[in-house]
């Protein structure tokens, strides 16, 4: 039995509590944080309920013509629901801490509107059956992104906007060529289909390849893949919300969510191994994975650091996918998952420090653990799971990933991966030590650059306690990565059930 009523009501019920937000007055505080809240957690609901409907072999499917042979498609596959679970849960999060962040802030209204159109379109690009379905939601996000980008309104804020804006907007125009070029040669644009695109191999191969990069192209823009990668670093003069949304749930997200969508869904691992388009995709991966922690090494100020970790990190997601194997595979997917996890809460206790302590830069957070504990426990958390310590669940898809290169015996990965977590460490491992091994203000040396005691505890609940839970889930997922309904278990299904042979 069809369920289409389930990722229909999901999507709605974001663009809902968006339209009511817009609605209210800027000083409805208490029913606006009512209103974010109910929305998150209906999501979470409706997207377990996906979850049960997908293990036990639905696809719930709403569809409806827009003009002859163009669909708008909702489909809850398994790869989907997988990316909304992830999307949900880190939205509930990260609505916790906006909520305390902006608390006494300017133009709430507007950037919680925004916020919730941003889940809305994220959602959108998970449950999307069909490349058109997918466009709209891609074009949605990059549109609902930029008030939040520019949220502050200073003049580096807007310049950082109008460079988010060429570098998405661009790349949405190369993503509907790409759709344009793949309509006129099939006709289709599902996510789902059957034949899928060798039929048209012996033919069409130059315009595949060419659809191809087009494609990738377009996504890779919003999956920070170096060279497109310039509006990331940009962008980290948004609020630390927005940080986490850009990184972990949302933008950069979607462009890796999309180029799994393109190989998996769309060509198949079979035809784009044929066309030899995957080994560029891997080379380019590879590049974008050490120059993001190259690059990293370099910056003094802590978001401008995780950005470009972020550049490194998710490129794992599209190394793994273009490994082919089981391991690869398994391994791209859980980093999808993963990642998020760890990411979330690296901006969450990057936005505490900023707050609590007016710490912007590496080398004012001497001695933060001892006036932050939790929150540097939380931030250490993350770190080591970055590096690929175990038990954090970084650690699972590093061995999976370089399973998977030996397996592929594309052992130059295993360079990649090493070399990688080597450069991860010596970006990383500093900031812990002055967090934990340093004297500083809390010891009597100095003073902290600006500092509020906004809570009773080291700092606001609501900013503290999503830090501390992503960081307890990023162990758990380590740790109980054997367990049914782990990220590790959904991916394994979702590459055994959809993508292996």
């Amino acid at each position: 039995m069809n369920a289409a009523w389930l990722p229909l009501t999901t999507l709605a019920i974001s663009l809902f509590a968006a339209a009511v937000i817009f609605l209210l007055p800027e000083d409805a505080r208490r029913l606006r944080t009512s209103i974010n809240l109910i929305a998150a957690v209906s999501k979470i609901i409706l997207v377990t309920l996906m979850v049960g409907r997908v293990s036990q072999g639905f696809e719930d499917t709403f569809s409806f013509q827009i003009v002859g042979g163009v669909e708008f498609v909702l489909r809850a596959d398994s790869l989907g629901v997988m990316f909304a679970g992830l999307s949900s849960l880190l939205w509930l999060c990260t609505t916790i801490y906006a909520i305390g962040y902006l608390e006494g802030a300017a133009n709430r209204k507007r950037f919680f509107g925004f916020f919730s159109l941003c889940v809305a379109s994220t959602l959108g690009i998970a449950l999307a059956g069909n490349l058109f379905t997918f466009l709209i939601f891609y074009e949605m996000l990059t549109l609902s992104t930029y008030p939040l980008v520019v949220h502050y309104g200073t003049a580096k804020a807007l310049a950082a906007g109008r460079v988010y804006l060429r570098y998405t907007l661009t790349a949405g125009v190369v993503l509907l060529l790409g759709v344009v070029l793949l309509y006129s040669l099939t006709g289709d644009h599902s996510f789902a289909s059957e034949q899928g695109l060798s039929p048209y191999l012996n033919d069409h191969r130059g315009l595949l390849t060419l659809i191809f990069a087009l494609l990738v192209g377009g996504l890779a823009v919003k999956a920070a893949m170096v060279p497109l990668h310039g509006w990331l670093p940009r962008a980290m003069v948004a609020p630390a919300p927005v940080s986490a949304l850009l990184h972990a749930v949302a933008v950069v997200k979607a462009g890796a969510f999309g180029i799994l969508r393109v190989i998996y869904d769309l060509y198949g691992i079979e035809l784009s191994v044929e066309l030899g388009v995957t080994t560029v995709l891997a080379v380019a991966a590879s590049i974008t994975i050490i120059y993001g922690s190259l690059r990293a090494i370099a910056q003094q100020e802590l978001k401008p650091r995780l950005a470009f970790s972020t550049i490194s990190q998710v490129s794992y997601v599209v190394l793994g996918v273009c490994l082919f194997g089981p391991f690869g595979t398994i391994g791209a997917l859980a980093h999808l998952l993963h990642q998020g996890l760890m990411k979330v809460t690296l901006f969450f206790c990057a936005g505490n420090y900023a707050e609590e302590l007016g710490i912007h830069r590496i080398d004012e957070m001497d001695g933060a653990g001892k006036r932050m504990p939790l929150t540097s426990f939380a931030f250490t958390v993350g770190a080591l799971g970055m590096i690929g310590l175990p038990p954090i669940a970084g650690f699972i898809t590093k061995w999976y990933l370089g399973v998977g290169a030996i397996q592929a015996q594309m052992y130059w990965v295993v360079v990649v991966l090493v070399a990688s977590s080597t450069l991860n460490a010596i970006y990383f491992l500093p900031i812990l030590h002055r967090l934990w091994f340093r004297e500083g203000p809390a010891h009597g040396n100095g003073e902290w650059p600006n500092e509020q005691r906004l809570g009773r505890l080291e700092t606001h609940g609501w900013l503290l306690w999503p830090a501390v839970f992503t960081a307890m889930v990023s162990i758990g997922a380590g740790l109980l990565a054997g367990l049914p309904f782990s990220p590790l278990d959904w991916a394994t299904r979702v590459a055994v059930g959809e993508y292996l042979p």
